[in-house]
């Protein structure tokens, strides 16, 4: 019998969580906005050191309306409408600055206190 080995993650400050289920974006929006990130984490610098952004695809969020969608943990921010335009908007007002950007927010999750920035 094999042993099960205990996984490892390097911290990271938050962890976005993309929606690229086909309800969300039948055009594959979803999926081209999340294999974008690698490169856009880098030249933001949230690929390393105290901003890390830790990314993940999910298969569906149920908020299939206004995609592509994603979430913003442990922000509790959830966005829709991320167009490559608005990823880039989210990316340095929110990521980097701690700014959410609430003109693409549909809900605030009990993460993010108002007051909050960072």
């Amino acid at each position: 019998m094999s042993e099960v080995v205990k996984p490892k993650i390097g911290g990271y400050k938050r962890h976005l969580l993309v929606c690229t289920g086909p309800r969300c974006s039948p055009d594959g929006a979803s999926q081209d906005l999340f294999d974008s990130l690698g490169d856009k984490f880098k030249a933001a610098g949230l690929n390393e050191g105290a901003l890390r952004v830790k990314r993940s695809r999910v298969g569906c969020f149920a908020a299939c309306k206004g995609g592509p969608v994603m979430c913003v943990q442990p922000d509790g921010t959830w966005y829709y409408n991320v167009t490559p335009e608005n990823m880039d908007r989210i990316l340095s007002q929110h990521l980097v600055g701690g700014v959410v950007v609430e003109d693409l927010v549909f809900h605030q999750g009990p993460g993010l206190a108002p007051d909050e920035d960072t």
